[in-house]
C-alpha cells in the first residue's frame, strides 16, 4: 500500500487527524477520540520516508536544519492535509490534519443564514473566528469566504499557514498566498497584500502585535480583514487582541479595535448525542453598543450581557446555544454544563428544558462520567 493510498483509507474512516510515530500503529481523530488503526507498528525506516514523500528540496532542508516543518500535502480526489512534521527521540513524526477542499463540505458550518449573511456582506472593518485547535475555525472562514466569492464582485486576497481550502474565483477574484512559499510572514505579507488593491484580504490567523497592527490599519483604511486566534470566546478575544499591543500604544489600539470590529465568532466542537459531533457557537457583532464597551476597559465584562440582550440582533452566547443544542437533544447535559461559561446558568435552562418535557435532569456530580 502507497502512503497516499494510506491517507485515502484514513480518510473515508472519518478521520479529522492523523498521527503517524515510530514504534506505535497509525492514530486517527475520530469525533475528537484517538483511535489505533491496524496491525502492525510503524518503523524508524517508514517515518524517515514522510519526509522525502511530502517536502519538496527546500522543506527538507528547512527539516535538517530545524528538526520540524508546517508543510501542506495534498493527494488528487482525496483531500488536503496540514502537516507538521517533527523529530522525536531521534525519529521521524507526522500528525496530518485532515481538510477537506470539498466545497459541500463548508455546509456544515452551522451559522444561521442571517448570521452569514451580515458578515458575508460587510464591505470593511475587522471579523474574527476563534477558538482551540481543531474547533473548525478555518472551515468556518472558508464558508464565509465562499459566500463572498458567490454573492459579491471583490479582490479576495488570502494570506495563509498553510493554504488549506482551495478557492476558485466566482463572482469574485481570489488570490492565495502560502507562507514560506509566497511570503514571508503574516505581518510583512498583510502590509503587501495591501497594495494588491483588495477589498478582502483574509489572514490566517493573528498571533503577534506586527500582524495584529497590520489587521487594525488594514480595516482603518476601508479593507475588510477576517481572520482567526485561539481565544476560547469573544470577549476573551477582545483582550487577547489588546494584549498584543504594548502598553504605550493599548490605548490607541482599543479605541481603533472598537471602531473596526465588524464581529467575532467563537466556537467549540462537542460530541454529539448519538455520534459524531456539533459546533457551539458564541458570536458578537459590532453594533453600537459593543464598540462602547471595548473602547472602556472597565466595561468589558459587560460584553456578555450585551451580546445576551441582543439576541434580537442575532447576538448569542455559548450558554444559550448550548441551551439550544441541549433541548434540540444534539448534545448531553454533562457535555453542554462542562462546556459552558457558567455551569450553573446551562443548569437551570436545562432544568426548565427537562420540566417541560418531563424528564429528570442529571445531576452536577455525574457529570464527570458523561
Amino acid at each position: 500500500m502507497t502512503f497516499n493510498e494510506m491517507l485515502a483509507q484514513f480518510v473515508a474512516q472519518g478521520a479529522s487527524d492523523i498521527h503517524l510515530h515510530t514504534g506505535l500503529k497509525p492514530l486517527l481523530r475520530i469525533n475528537g477520540k484517538l483511535k489505533p488503526i491496524g496491525e502492525n507498528r510503524l518503523t524508524d525506516k517508514v517515518t524517515r520516508a514522510f519526509v522525502d514523500i511530502m517536502c519538496d528540496e527546500d522543506q527538507k532542508e528547512e527539516f535538517r536544519n530545524n528538526h520540524q516543518i508546517d508543510l501542506a500535502y495534498g493527494v488528487p480526489k482525496i483531500g488536503r492535509f496540514r502537516v507538521n512534521l517533527f523529530k522525536q527521540r531521534g525519529s521521524v513524526s507526522a500528525v496530518l490534519r485532515v481538510v477537506n477542499s470539498d466545497e459541500e463540505q463548508l455546509e456544515v458550518v452551522n451559522l444561521p443564514d442571517d448570521t452569514l449573511d451580515f458578515f458575508r456582506d460587510k464591505t470593511k472593518g475587522i471579523m474574527l473566528v476563534t477558538g482551540a485547535t481543531g474547533s473548525g475555525k478555518s472551515t468556518t472562514l472558508a464558508r464565509i469566504l465562499n459566500e463572498i466569492n458567490l454573492a459579491h464582485e471583490k479582490m479576495i486576497v488570502t494570506i495563509e499557514d498553510p493554504i488549506e481550502y482551495l478557492h476558485r474565483p466566482k463572482s469574485s477574484i481570489i488570490v492565495q498566498r502560502e507562507i514560506g512559499t509566497d511570503a514571508v510572514s503574516f505581518s510583512r505579507a498583510l502590509v503587501a497584500a495591501m497594495r494588491q488593491d483588495p477589498d478582502v484580504i483574509m489572514i490566517g490567523e493573528i498571533r503577534d502585535h506586527a500582524t495584529a497592527a497590520a489587521a487594525i490599519e488594514a480595516a482603518q483604511t476601508g479593507h475588510y480583514v477576517l481572520s482567526t486566534m485561539h481565544t476560547q470566546d469573544t470577549v476573551r478575544t477582545v483582550n487577547r487582541m489588546l494584549d498584543l499591543f504594548p502598553p504605550n500604544e493599548r490605548h490607541t489600539a482599543r479605541l481603533l479595535f472598537a471602531e473596526s470590529i465588524v464581529g467575532i465568532v467563537s466556537q467549540q466542537l462537542l460530541p454529539r448525542k448519538g455520534g459524531g459531533r456539533v459546533a457551539a457557537m458564541e458570536v458578537l457583532k459590532g453594533n453600537l453598543r459593543i464598540r462602547d464597551l471595548i473602547k472602556d476597559e472597565s466595561r468589558t465584562n459587560e460584553l456578555y450581557d450585551a451580546i445576551r440582550d441582543s439576541r434580537a440582533d442575532g447576538m448569542q452566547t455559548f450558554d444559550d446555544h448550548l441551551s439550544e443544542l441541549y433541548e434540540q437533544d444534539l448534545i448531553e447535559f454533562g457535555t453542554g454544563y462542562l462546556a459552558a461559561t457558567s455551569g450553573q446558568t446551562f443548569k437551570m435552562k436545562a432544568t426548565q428544558i427537562d420540566e417541560a418535557r418531563d424528564r429528570t435532569t442529571p445531576k452536577v456530580g455525574s457529570v464527570a462520567g458523561d
